[in-house]
């Protein structure tokens, strides 16, 4: 398995368990789901633009870290790894929020879940250039 596959997997349990706060505490839930397409729009925009490209090139060595420290069980180092991760999510635009607050959708289908994962492994690759 080469490491944009393993990364690519790494953000991906990184990008669930970060959604589940986020899904456990709207009060509103939005009745927009993630449909096709979403996912490959959302890598569409970061990977035009440079600096969202950084900020999710810089999400995904956090990600590394957070795996390393989980590994390590020291919670408080995943804690504060995972708000720099919010911090900088904000920074990917409104439609890279839409699709991780639906990422419950993209979880529950084969064909979303696809998607995201081709959409997002090719990111992962611009990281590694």
């Amino acid at each position: 398995m080469d490491d944009a596959l393993m990364n690519l997997k790494i953000v991906v349990a990184v990008l669930l368990i970060a959604a589940v706060p986020v899904y456990a505490q709207a009060q509103n839930p939005s009745t927009e789901k993630v449909s096709k397409g979403d996912a490959e729009k959302v890598a569409t925009i970061i990977s035009s633009d440079k600096a969202k490209t950084q900020t999710f090139c810089d999400m995904q060595k956090l990600a590394e870290q957070i795996r390393v420290a989980h590994e390590k069980k020291d919670n408080k180092t995943v804690e504060e790894l995972f708000e720099k991760i919010e911090t900088l999510e904000k920074a990917l635009g409104p439609e890279y929020a839409a699709l991780i607050d639906g990422i419950q959708d993209v979880a529950e289908n084969d064909e979303l879940r696809a998607e995201f994962v081709s959409a997002f492994e090719a990111l992962v690759r611009l990281c590694t250039k």
